[in-house]
């Protein structure tokens, strides 16, 4: 049962129009597909690119990573960089194209951004990040928010940037430049020694920093992040938090978008899976005729029925190599007719509200 207390809180959020549910931006998988196949299992939960950085908009000329289906709104760009002036016309590119939000990436450990020198390591200096904020709001007008960690380790740093009393400065000093919602991970980010997906793993989660947080800045839009894989951790956090941002667990069970948006927006939502595979293929087929492959549609499509009766002979069927250098988009209906269709169709949630 969803408490009642839970459902004041979403409802008193829904009035702000805050982002109660967002699908966090993840590298290599949140491109422009998948978000349209998200987009079906959701019609509310804001949607993230990948990080996109500024180099590659400003001087690699690659405008294409900005590109987006018109029914993904409300969708994020999140941009990678450490300089305010091209953050700043980033930030205005982005507008121009059409998004509904701007996001600052203060949280990715990946050694690509660490030589960039920017993403995760851009927390040891909150007052740049404060002046890409302003830099970024001074150029347009859409939200500009960012994605942090609580925190991070180097090597000899005596932990000087993973205590709570940083994290207190960080906040207060982009809440001073203007943010106001911020997208917080849990997790401080340990730099060198640990791989990105060991970064979402090895340190533990610390949602009490979270709720520190938001009780020293209750005018910010907290969006928490982290380890959130079913109803009862959203409801707990929805609690006291301002929204809740899904990571792997969209990805990897795209179901859950649509618990979520069944508990958090509409108490009547339904989907069918049989109809958001046509659609995807119907997708396809338009991609493919732009010069697509049909490879980067269907991997997208390998998590979508993990768990159920025939979900392994799916991916199988979506993995035929000849037949996806075929572009043969009929694989996607024959891989959906190997999975047991009991329960599926016009699935309607019955977690009682």
């Amino acid at each position: 049962m969803i408490k009642a207390l839970w459902r004041q809180t979403i409802e008193k959020q829904k009035m702000k129009n805050q982002s109660l549910v967002c699908v966090a931006p993840m590298m290599a998988w949140t491109d422009k597909h998948c978000r349209f196949l998200h987009r079906q299992y959701t019609p509310s939960a804001l949607l993230f690119t990948e990080m996109v950085t500024t180099g590659a908009l400003l001087y690699g000329k690659q405008t294409h990573l900005l590109q987006y289906n018109e029914c993904e709104h409300p969708v994020a760009v999140q941009l990678g960089g450490n300089d305010p002036i091209a953050m700043a016309e980033c930030a205005a590119m982005a507008e121009e194209q059409g998004f509904d939000e701007v996001n600052i990436n203060v949280g990715c450990p990946s050694d690509r951004v660490q030589k960039g020198t920017f993403g995760a390591c851009l927390m040891r200096d909150p007052d740049l990040v404060a002046q890409c904020v302003k830099a970024m709001q001074a150029q347009c007008s859409i939200p500009v928010t960012v994605k942090c960690r609580t925190g991070i380790q180097v090597k000899g740093d005596n932990n000087e940037f993973a205590s709570m009393d940083f994290l207190e400065r960080f906040i207060g000093a982009i809440v001073d430049a203007g943010c106001e919602r911020v997208y917080l991970h849990a997790r401080v980010a340990i730099l060198g020694g640990l791989s990105p997906a060991q970064n979402r793993e090895i340190p533990p989660l610390t949602m009490d920093k979270a709720k520190t947080i938001k009780s020293l800045y209750p005018e910010l839009e907290l969006i928490v992040n982290g380890g959130i894989t079913n109803l009862i951790q959203a409801e707990e956090l929805l609690s006291w938090s301002d929204g809740v941002m899904i990571g792997r667990a969209a990805y990897h069970n795209p179901t859950f978008l649509s618990e979520l948006e069944q508990a958090v927006y509409n108490p009547e939502f339904t989907y069918d899976e049989k109809e958001i595979l046509n659609k995807y293929q119907n997708y396809a087929e338009q991609f493919l005729r732009d010069g697509d492959r049909l490879h980067s549609l269907t991997k997208h499509l390998l998590h979508c029925f993990n768990g159920k009766p025939g979900a392994r002979r799916f991916r199988q069927i979506l993995s035929d190599q000849t037949r996806l250098k075929e572009n043969d988009t009929s694989l996607i209906t024959e891989a959906f007719n190997q999975v047991n269709q009991k329960d599926t169709y016009a699935k309607q949630f019955t977690q009682a509200l």
